[in-house]
Parts: structure tokens; C-alpha cells; sequence
């Protein structure tokens, strides 16, 4: 399943940099879909915590609450 999103190659060598040596094509598309479905929830929950306190604007912090209190 091709990324819609983030593109393969950066993931690539993030990976490569950690270290993997070689690196299969599903794998960093699993890495990827992951991300995408990750950052996608975040983002969701960032908008709902904005529209609770009235605001348009997602910002930092709400991103970062996000994260902490409804894991991924």
C-alpha cells in the first residue's frame, strides 16, 4: 500500500541511519502507514481539544496532549 503522505525515501534513511543496513520496501511502507495513521489520530484529537477551548488554531500544545493523553 503506497504512503500518501510521507514520502518513502526520508524514512528510507532515517532507518538506514538508526543502522539497518538493508532495508525491505514493505517495511518502510508499514513504517509509513503507521506514521500516517498515527499522525492522523493526533491530528484529530488536536482539532477536538481546539474546539473545545474555542479555538481555530491547532498549536503546540495541543499536539503535544494529544500524544500524552490519547495514545496511539
Amino acid at each position: 500500500m503506497a504512503a500518501d503522505y510521507i514520502s518513502w525515501s526520508p524514512i528510507r534513511r532515517l532507518m538506514k541511519h538508526n543502522g539497518a543496513e538493508i532495508v525491505a520496501r514493505d517495511a518502510v511502507d508499514e513504517l509509513v502507514n503507521w506514521l500516517e495513521k498515527s499522525a492522523k489520530k493526533i491530528t484529530n484529537d488536536a482539532l477536538r481539544l481546539t474546539k473545545h477551548s474555542g479555538r481555530k488554531k491547532i498549536t503546540r500544545d495541543d499536539i503535544l496532549m494529544s500524544i500524552k493523553y490519547f495514545k496511539t
